[in-house]
């Protein structure tokens, strides 16, 4: 049975996770938010998850580094510095960064690389995705996973060919490029719809989140699976055995 350690405790995923810990099979260790020192979970726990912010996570990442707890990264808009340190790190302790733990999520993203990859070039891709109005990163951290799995598909890096947002005399639209949307209002879980559009016809693979509890649940699930790996550096197709 996992102990499960939780940076943002007080936070909206936080207090998720927190609540459906019992039903999973896994114990809550505590947790830790802003102004607390991050080594005392992490001494406590089998296994931290990190949904705090971004800036907090350096200080995360060292402290399950110094006590070799294995951490799952679930915060988003991460620098390019802060994953260059997963991947440091990641070679002494089991570490899973991921911009969405729903397993659905997972799934959609395989499904996205697959058909970025068959369809080739000729097909432009579009990301749009929506959140409640208190998010305050975007595009969200799975629209990026999403372009991720896309770029991949298509053999490419995405900060390559990722356009985010239009506005004004832009010009058409670059052959291989990836758009981003991002829509905020309301209390919306999250959606997300990845467009592939070709010649006459147009493929949306699409998910959409109504209860922030999967998100949560996956999370879990994870970290239970996580605690049982070699030190490396993971996602959540390797949860699914993608």
């Amino acid at each position: 049975m996992a102990s499960i350690g939780i940076y943002g405790r007080l936070g909206r995923m936080g207090q998720a996770i927190a609540a459906v810990i019992p039903e999973l099979g896994a114990t809550l260790a505590g947790g830790a938010d802003a102004g607390e020192n991050p080594e005392g979970i992490a001494r406590r726990a089998d296994v931290l998850v990190d949904f705090s912010a971004a800036v907090a996570v350096d200080a995360h990442i060292a402290a399950a580094r110094a006590t070799a707890t294995p951490i799952l990264i679930g915060t988003t808009g991460l620098s390019r510095a802060q994953h260059a340190l997963i991947d440091q790190v990641a070679e002494e302790i089991p570490i899973l960064q991921t911009g969405n733990t729903s397993l659905g999520v997972a799934l959609l993203s395989r499904l996205v690389r697959e058909a970025a990859e068959r369809l080739g070039s000729d097909w432009d891709i579009e990301i749009v995705e929506m959140h409640h109005r208190m998010k305050v990163d975007a595009p969200s951290g799975t629209a990026l996973m999403l372009g991720e799995a896309a770029a991949e598909g298509m053999g490419v890096e995405l900060s390559d060919v990722a356009v985010v947002g239009r506005a004004g005399l832009v010009g058409a639209r670059a052959q291989g490029t990836i758009g981003f949307a991002a829509l905020r209002g309301g209390r919306v879980v999250g959606d997300h719809q990845v467009i592939f559009a070709g010649e006459g016809e147009r493929i949306e693979l699409g998910h959409r989140a109504d209860d922030r509890a999967i998100f949560a649940r996956g999370a879990v699930k994870a970290a239970q699976w996580l605690v049982q790996q070699a030190p490396g550096r993971y996602s959540m197709d390797a949860v699914l055995g993608l």
